[in-house]
């Protein structure tokens, strides 16, 4: 379970360090040391433990989806997929163009969610928690009180 936030600055190279206490989260036995750098939802840039993201991959569109946006899925999971390693420094080098398509500048926020690992703009990740952070404890709030609920039924 990847969590966190991680400021960084792209250097002279376009290489993003991904921080030592964000990657040891990852059980790299199971999901292996490499990564996948993903184009995700909402046009943010992910980064899925090399294994993990092999499995979403072939697991494919969702069984609902129609044979032609099944097609679409598959051709745009791995177009838009490149394998990366870490530098031994454990800095990840972006390219051009995948920062151009995330619009990524180089002030960035690393952000640990659950299977994977989000690059942000700074501001723009700020942005994200302003709109949502209300919402967002409404839900925490509310997930709390279930758990507790549980618990005190399990205890009766």
């Amino acid at each position: 379970m990847l969590t966190g936030e991680f400021e960084h600055s792209l250097d002279d190279k376009n290489r993003i360090f991904v921080s030592n206490k964000l990657r040891s989260q990852i059980d790299t036995e199971e999901y292996g040391s490499d990564f996948y750098l993903v184009l995700g939802a909402s046009g943010i840039l992910c980064l899925y433990p090399a294994k993990y993201f092999q499995r979403i991959a072939l697991a494919g569109a969702p069984g609902t989806a129609a044979p032609d946006e099944a097609v679409s899925f598959e051709r745009l999971s791995f177009a838009l997929a490149s394998r990366v390693e870490l530098d031994r420094q454990g800095r990840l080098l972006l390219s051009e163009k995948l920062r151009k398509r995330a619009n990524l500048g180089d002030n960035l926020t690393l952000v640990g969610v659950r299977d994977h690992i989000e690059l942000w703009n700074s501001d723009d990740w700020e942005q994200y928690l302003q709109n949502n952070l209300v919402q967002y404890q409404q839900q925490m709030m509310n997930a709390r009180q279930i758990v507790l609920q549980e618990q005190s039924r399990e205890l009766e």
